[in-house]
């Protein structure tokens, strides 16, 4: 039998098991059964969800191991279904004590760090697997965590402290974008790993377009509440109006009332207003829609993303992020726009990596050809091609630098408002 390199990814997965760690220390002592997303579950079930799905691949996947512990096994095997409501997800659960869960992700691990010299080239692919799936949980994660109450966490370092802008973003100017080919999606063979929504690459034509060369900020989002953009109806779907409706608030989720004015969430304090004035607007879908349309523009489609990115590059290489790019938890929070060195787009549209995921006006779908191949995990983009989510692209603070590639997609409902997000307009 021929090993797999995977031995090789060891040392990457446990600095992602450690990142885990850290993650998990940030709450307080009774912090685990809190579930500040509704249609997530509480803490403790992604403290087993994580060490159990590496299990369920590697040793009972890959190597046909006996199961480590059957209930646990099967309790944290998959995360929240995308038909799920509220009341599924979690609501009725008991829950083993934290200790039982902290000792079955230690086991799994260790039983892990063993497979990893056994596993067969054919199961190779699963290793990466499951270091990306630890990695996207992170952010997940940190989604949960921003929305926690924050008496019950504790922030990391002063690296966390909101970061202020120093001088006011120059204004937003559309750059003319030609028509041209993109590339989206990717090879098999040119990857080490890719999710199976990344396959095959295909080229498309892109007609001439407009992109604003950066995001829209909280300063210019809060210009279009206080105009009553949330009472224009004209602006909303009909779904979109009725989620204003039971939704009951004219705001983004992520800002607070403040006295006389307002507050932005972020991870560990609640940000005056003022100091993230120029932080990108992070708001869903429907939010950023009906802002451009207020603008008479539109949010750019997936294929001009990639135009925007890659210009006239034969090999369809994307835009690599600078230095200062705002990712891989490099801070722990939005930044405000214009501290990123101008780099990247050939046609001077910036800061389309790091800081907040993309919106796009593309509904996730299959790209001709799609093959739904995970070893174990048919559904993870399928079932999610429902016409009812959203592609966003680029990368969040919160995203993990392996997984700022060119053809690495993302997806969310489109009001659903705990994604690190932001989006600009074109036209």
């Amino acid at each position: 039998m021929t090993l797999a390199p995977a031995r090789g990814l060891q040392h990457e997965l446990e600095a992602a098991w450690a990142r885990t760690d850290r993650i998990f220390e940030l709450l307080l002592p009774g912090a685990l059964l809190e579930r500040p997303i509704p249609l997530r579950h509480p803490f403790l079930f992604y403290l087993g969800h994580l060490p159990a799905f590496a299990w369920n691949q590697l040793c009972r996947g890959a190597l046909g191991q006996r199961s480590l512990r059957p209930e646990l096994d099967d309790l944290f095997a998959r995360g929240i279904d995308p038909r799920d409501t509220g009341a599924a997800a979690g609501g009725e659960t008991r829950w083993p004590e934290a200790r039982v869960v902290l000792d079955y992700r230690d086991r799994a691990r260790q039983g892990v760090r063993d497979a990893l010299d056994r596993l067969p080239t054919s199961e190779s692919r699963r290793a990466a697997l499951v270091l990306e799936h630890e990695l996207m949980h992170h952010e997940t994660l940190l989604y949960m965590l921003q929305e926690l109450d924050h008496g019950w966490k504790r922030a990391p370092s002063a690296e966390s402290a909101a970061v202020e802008s120093a001088t006011e973003p120059p204004p937003r100017r559309p750059r003319r974008v030609p028509a041209g080919r993109a590339r989206l999606g990717a090879r098999r063979d040119e990857l080490p790993f890719g999710w199976d929504n990344e396959f095959p690459e295909h080229v498309v034509d892109v007609k001439a377009f407009d992109l604003d060369d950066r995001p829209v900020t909280n300063g210019e989002f809060l210009d279009f509440v206080r105009a009553g953009g949330y009472e224009r109806r004209e602006l909303w779907s009909d779904e979109a109006w009725d989620w204003l409706a039971a939704r009951g608030e004219r705001h983004p989720h992520g800002w607070r009332r403040a006295g006389a004015g307002w507050s932005v969430r972020a991870p560990f304090e609640d940000v005056p207003f003022e100091r993230a004035r120029d932080w990108p607007a992070s708001v869903a879908w429907v939010e950023a829609a009906a802002f451009a349309r207020a603008q008479g523009r539109r949010l750019m489609t997936e294929a001009e993303f990639h135009r925007a990115t890659q210009g006239d590059a034969a090999d369809g290489a994307a835009a690599a992020p600078g230095p200062d790019a705002n990712l891989g938890l490099r801070r722990w929070s939005q930044e405000p726009v214009g501290r990123q060195a101008a780099a990247g787009s050939p046609w001077g549209v910036g800061e389309l990596i790091g800081n907040g995921w993309e919106w796009t006006s593309t509904p996730f779908g299959p790209f001709p050809g799609f093959r739904a191949d995970l070893p174990d995990y048919a559904g993870y983009s399928a079932d999610f091609f429902d016409g009812r989510h959203y592609v966003l692209l680029g990368a969040s603070w919160a995203t993990d630098a392996r997984l700022v590639r060119r053809s690495f997609r993302n997806w969310y409902q489109p009001h659903y408002p705990y994604v690190f997000t932001k989006f600009r307009l074109a036209g």
